[in-house]
C-alpha cells in the first residue's frame, strides 16, 4: 500500500503508483470525502473533462476548420 507523509505545511506528495492508477498529473484536482473516519480521494473532473466525447476528432485542417467556424459565426466573410 502506497504511503505519503504530511509536511509541516500540511502538504503531501501523491505516490507515483497512485498517480498512475488514477491517471492524474500536475494541475489536476482531487476531491476529498470523509466517511466514517476514512478519507476517500478521487480525481475531480476538470472543467474541460466534462465535455469528453462531445468533440469529434480525426483528420482535417486546423486552418480550414477555423475559417469555417468564423464564417459560421458571421465574423469573417470568405
Amino acid at each position: 500500500m502506497p504511503v505519503s507523509k504530511i509536511t509541516d505545511k500540511y502538504q503531501t506528495t501523491v505516490p507515483k503508483e497512485v498517480r498512475k492508477r488514477l491517471s492524474i498529473g500536475p494541475e489536476d484536482a482531487l476531491n476529498w470525502e470523509i466517511r466514517e473516519g476514512e478519507a476517500i480521494v478521487t480525481p475531480a473532473a476538470g472543467r474541460f473533462q466534462v465535455w469528453k466525447g462531445y468533440i469529434k476528432v480525426g483528420r482535417g485542417s486546423i486552418s480550414r476548420d477555423i475559417k469555417k467556424a468564423r464564417r459560421l459565426r458571421g465574423k469573417v466573410k470568405f
